[in-house]
């Protein structure tokens, strides 16, 4: 009972005093400590918001996000914060810190089954508009994130079972085939070249153009200085190494012959057996051959196209017909031959 009297006393005397005038002095030292209170915590606040939603070290607060982080600054996007590609909700961010705090999980959760992690529209804020590099004059991009609508993370940004890939956005050499199946590349030599080490975004079709193919098949040195100079997409990545360059098979293309196709026009190296083309591939276009000159007599003897008319320059001239004819008859003038 004592100490409830006395409590009650207390209560009492602080209730005579409140309503006692406060002096002028007591009203300052009051304004102040609430404005102590308010901006102190409002900058805290303020401080801690800043934090959690702008400085990566945030999220490498949680152990499991070690290894993303690492990564991340190693990549050409350390530059930016994580909320500016990884885009979550404060509820979602709650969710997140209850299921941290809850779950205690070891491991961080397989979500790229199916699930798109940053939007292409996200990707778009940068590099359409922003200062990053720009994919606008991209035929590659043209053809895949504007008319196919494909998500940018679909080739940039694989991340494989052991999480190797995370955080590195430049696609893998053989990326095109998780979408064009059965596009393997059956050319000597050429199987472990990337993708676009051949297709090239210089052509509307993406298909190879020639100076691509000559890049590795032309001894003319000014040809790669050319596609290096111009530096686009298809040169700065995955460009081939010496050793590949100098095994392939070197040709001389005259500008003048009588053929100008782009090489894939006779060279089919995703088709099995079609990397170097057949006599049916010549008689595709050269439909009334067998019928002119001696033609049929060759063909008849199981000669190849190529047997008197060299790739490439094509035209049997009197200097290729006494090389060449003469290895199987005496020498005749091509014109003779029609």
């Amino acid at each position: 009972m004592k100490l409830i009297d006395w409590f009650r006393g207390k209560v009492t005397h602080l209730s005579e005093r409140l309503k006692e005038p406060i002096s002028l002095k007591a009203k300052l030292l009051i304004t102040v400590l609430i404005l102590v209170i308010v901006f102190g915590g409002g900058f805290v606040a303020y401080k801690f918001y800043d934090f959690t939603q702008n400085n990566p070290k945030f999220c490498v607060g949680c152990h499991l996000m070690q290894p993303a982080y690492d990564s991340w600054s190693q990549s050409e996007h350390k530059s930016l914060n994580c909320h500016e590609c990884h885009h979550l909700t404060i509820p979602e961010q709650n969710q997140l810190l209850i299921s941290f705090v809850l779950h205690r999980p070891t491991a961080v959760p397989e979500r790229h089954k199916g699930q798109v992690i940053v939007l292409s529209s996200t990707c778009a804020k940068c590099h359409t508009e922003g200062k990053a590099e720009r994919i606008n004059k991209s035929l590659f991009h043209a053809k895949h994130v504007f008319m196919e609508q494909i998500e940018c993370t679909a080739c940039h940004g694989e991340v494989k079972p052991d999480k190797s890939g995370l955080h590195h956005f430049l696609p893998t050499e053989k990326f095109c085939t998780n979408c064009h199946k059965n596009r393997q590349v059956h050319g000597v030599g050429m199987g472990g070249l990337a993708c676009i080490n051949c297709h090239t975004d210089r052509t509307k079709d993406l298909k190879p153009g020639r100076f691509k193919c000559l890049y590795c098949h032309s001894t003319d040195e000014s040809i790669k200085e050319q596609l290096m100079k111009d530096n686009t997409m298809d040169v700065r990545f995955f460009t081939p190494d010496a050793a590949t360059v100098n095994k392939a098979t070197k040709i001389k293309f005259d500008k003048n012959s009588p053929m100008q196709f782009y090489c894939y026009e006779c060279h089919k190296p995703h088709e099995k057996g079609k990397v170097l083309p057949t006599n049916a591939v010549c008689l595709r276009c050269h439909t009334g051959i067998p019928k002119t000159g001696k033609h049929k007599l060759h063909l008849g003897m199981d000669m190849k196209c190529k047997d008197c008319h060299k790739p490439h320059m094509w035209r049997v001239t009197e200097a290729s017909a006494k090389k060449d004819c003469v290895t199987c008859h005496e020498y005749r003038s091509p014109k003779a031959f029609l």
